[in-house]
């Protein structure tokens, strides 16, 4: 292939880009692959998770902009373009049982016509891959799953003429991939090489919760990003209202987490190339087409 790469990352929220597939962006940055992010919502109805900035009166008020600086700042760590596609944030509901979802949301969107603007997207910006959430929303967060939806309608009908004809010249991405970075086998491994080192683990309570659920996803790709762990950090921490950079997400050492799983993993759910899995590159198949 002699044409520039294209990768598309479709996310529910501002952050999302940054703890899912982060080091395997910018890798391929490097790399000189087109990168672009589609974040379906602005966040505006995420809690403010990092304690030290809990109670600020000027970002719970501004949290609209807020999120939006943070994703600016994540943005350009990673070297990554970025667009919003404009769909009001859901929200994560909470209680029994569950309280409506608030009207106007994005996960109570006609689901053909919030498409429009990701194929509208695709369109424009020509990814041969996208990724994206499983049926799952990789949690069941509203607005993944409703990412996830648009997603799948999207990658079958951007190459149809006949489906969204005010959206642009037709496109017709190869390759749809499910974010699994947060899966059974990395978070073992970790888990007992902190262990052996005598280290604190902060998995133990997240492996309990797997093994009662018992669900585990298929793995097909493994991309080598160790080298791009540390970026992937410092994007997350951009996003300060979301993360504590003392937290949880930071107990396991860069040095270890590449000695130990020097990779992200990905779910091969639709190709239109062929591929042998399992795969270390999510251009396997289209590179030497």
């Amino acid at each position: 292939m002699t044409e520039q790469l294209r990768l598309m990352a479709v996310h529910a929220h501002p952050d999302d880009e940054s703890s899912k597939g982060a080091a395997t962006m910018a890798k391929y940055v490097s790399e000189g692959v087109d990168v672009l992010v589609a974040t379906c919502t602005g966040g505006e109805r995420g809690s403010i998770l990092n304690p030290k900035l809990q109670g600020d009166a000027y970002i719970e008020e501004h949290i609209h902009e807020v999120r939006a600086k943070e994703m600016a700042e994540a943005r350009d760590i990673l070297g990554v373009k970025q667009e919003w596609l404009g769909f009001v944030d859901s929200g994560l509901p909470e209680g029994d049982p569950l309280p409506p979802l608030p009207e106007g949301c994005f996960a109570l969107q006609d689901v053909e016509e919030a498409t429009g603007a990701l194929v509208k997207l695709i369109r424009e910006f020509k990814p041969h891959v996208i990724t994206t959430y499983d049926e799952n929303g990789g949690y069941p967060h509203p607005d993944h799953i409703m990412t996830h939806k648009i997603s799948m309608l999207a990658f079958e009908t951007a190459g149809d003429p006949t489906r969204y004809p005010e959206a642009g010249e037709p496109w017709q991405p190869l390759k749809l991939y499910y974010n699994q970075g947060f899966n059974w086998q990395r978070t073992l491994a970790l888990h007992e090489a902190l262990l052996a080192r005598g280290m604190e683990s902060p998995y133990g309570e997240w492996l309990e919760r797997w093994l009662t659920a018992g669900r585990e996803r298929t793995l097909t790709t493994f991309v080598p990003c160790g080298d791009f762990f540390e970026i992937r950090d410092k994007a997350l921490i951009a996003h300060a209202t979301q993360i504590d950079p003392d937290g949880g997400w930071f107990r396991v050492p860069l040095d270890l987490q590449r000695e130990v799983w020097p990779t992200e993993e990905y779910e091969l759910a639709k190709s239109r190339v062929g591929t042998s899995l399992p795969e270390d590159d999510l251009f396997a198949g289209i590179r030497n087409n």
